[in-house]
């Protein structure tokens, strides 16, 4: 009930900026990763995490929009730590570049934000998979899984909890009937747009449950969330036509603006609250329950497998 602007238990709402709930939080020393952040609410993830400290790398497809991002930051915040790197999440080489070339500069890494993603008609990645599967989930699944042992080795030596974010959606609920297709990703003849985005941002709740599932068995200081940021009034919709631009016009009237749809991902990143929280799921800064599906253990066990067989060239 956003319009409301109720609280949670966590004491903020859906009116909260990402300001308001990392207000005081000190986040000096930490190095984050924020993917999609020339754009919407990563352009203020990436502000708000920098803000506060972080060396932020704004992992972008547009490099020149991302310089242009990191420009603005610097001239609010002089002493923002931003880096600008080429990230193309439909790619999975571009992916395994991007992971190899952080990897490779020896940089920690305490804060993995998986936030990019996007709607679009059927059309295949590169690597032939279903764009909206293969940029929403199969492109971060692949980008956590090669910076995982970094982020591990940073836990470990700077005896600091490290946490992966995912970015989610309430229309996770509106999917497929088998929720992930397993078999039927790149069928054509059955393809629709809506189901096909909630089916990826199903993965995602799955993606994050698994591995915090993993993590916590193996003792690892690491948490791993997926969260709803809201209805925000962004570009999201700029590859739906006409609905597209009814939406953003309607949204700038009864949608979040981008410091409230930042919130939950920042205050998942950064608030001490969320400190050993792992494996749930967020909306308007609280806890929240997912659908039945994204709760589903085999079914995250078995996209885990499915998700390692499509990227298993680049691992």
């Amino acid at each position: 009930m956003w319009i409301f602007g109720w609280k949670g238990a966590s004491g903020f709402s859906a009116r909260s900026t990402a300001e308001e709930v990392t207000d005081g939080i000190d986040a000096t020393g930490l190095t984050a990763i924020v993917t999609g952040a020339s754009n919407g609410i990563g352009v203020e993830t990436a502000r708000v995490l920098a803000m506060r400290g972080a060396h932020v790398f704004m992992a972008v497809r547009n490099v020149d929009a991302g310089k242009s991002v990191k420009e603005a930051i610097l001239k609010e915040i002089p002493t923002a730590k931003l880096d600008v790197m080429h990230l193309d999440l439909s790619s999975l080489a571009s992916v395994k570049r991007f992971a190899s070339e952080y990897v490779s500069s020896g940089l920690p890494l305490n804060l993995l934000i998986n936030n990019a993603g996007m709607m679009c008609p059927y059309m295949l990645s590169t690597d032939n998979i279903e764009m909206q599967f293969a940029t929403n989930h199969v492109g971060h699944f692949l980008l956590t899984h090669l910076l995982l042992e970094r982020m591990k080795s940073t836990a470990r030596e700077s005896n600091q909890e490290g946490r992966i974010v995912n970015l989610s959606s309430e229309g996770h609920r509106f999917v497929y009937k088998e929720g992930i297709r397993f078999d039927k990703i790149n069928n054509e003849a059955e393809y629709n747009k809506f189901l096909a985005y909630g089916q990826s941002k199903l993965a995602n709740i799955l993606h994050a449950n698994e591995l915090a599932r993993r993590l916590k068995e193996e003792g690892i200081n690491i948490t791993a969330n997926s969260l709803h940021p809201g209805a925000v009034a962004t570009n999201f919709f700029r590859n739906l036509g006409v609905i597209g631009a009814i939406t953003n016009l309607a949204g700038k009237y009864v949608l979040k603006n981008l410091p409230q749809g930042a919130a939950t991902t920042c205050y998942t990143a950064l608030h001490p609250q969320m400190k050993a929280v792992t494996g749930e799921y967020l909306c308007d800064s609280n806890l929240y329950k997912p659908s039945p599906q994204a709760k589903d253990d085999e079914l995250a066990k078995k996209l885990w497998d499915f998700s390692l067989d499509l990227v298993h060239p680049f691992c």
